[in-house]
């Protein structure tokens, strides 16, 4: 079992930048890879950004591209999503998440394994 812990979330103005943190514990990040998914009211959970465990590689939602960056620090166990130049489109809960096996770009909700309960987003303009 693998328990996910998001942080840093906020009220930003449009244009400005927050750093998310999602600490896992239980189990170690071994065998798993991780994303970034989000969650508007009234809207799907979509994903935004995903990272192996090594780091070297990562995809992102053409919405976020060049904005955001995901990044991972396996001596804390954590993965950080750098949040920048916010629009209001982007208020929204933000969820870690962590899926078993190797990285493969999975951008699909219902292909992960573990959740954390989310840290709010919101943009004001």
């Amino acid at each position: 079992q693998v328990q996910l812990v998001e942080s840093g979330g906020g009220l930003v103005q449009a244009g400005g930048s927050l750093r998310l943190s999602c600490a896992a514990s239980g189990r170690t990040f071994s065998s798993y890879a991780m994303a970034w998914f989000r969650q508007a009211p009234g809207k799907e959970r979509e994903f935004v950004t995903s990272i192996s465990l090594s780091g070297r590689s990562t995809s992102y939602a053409a919405s976020v591209k060049d904005r955001f960056i995901i990044s991972i620090d396996n001596a804390k166990n954590t993965v950080y999503l750098q949040v920048n130049s916010l629009k209001p489109e982007d208020t929204a809960v933000y969820y870690c998440a962590a899926t078993r096996g190797p990285y493969r770009d999975s951008r699909v909700a219902h292909e992960y394994d573990y959740w954390g309960q989310g840290t709010q987003v919101t943009v004001s303009s």
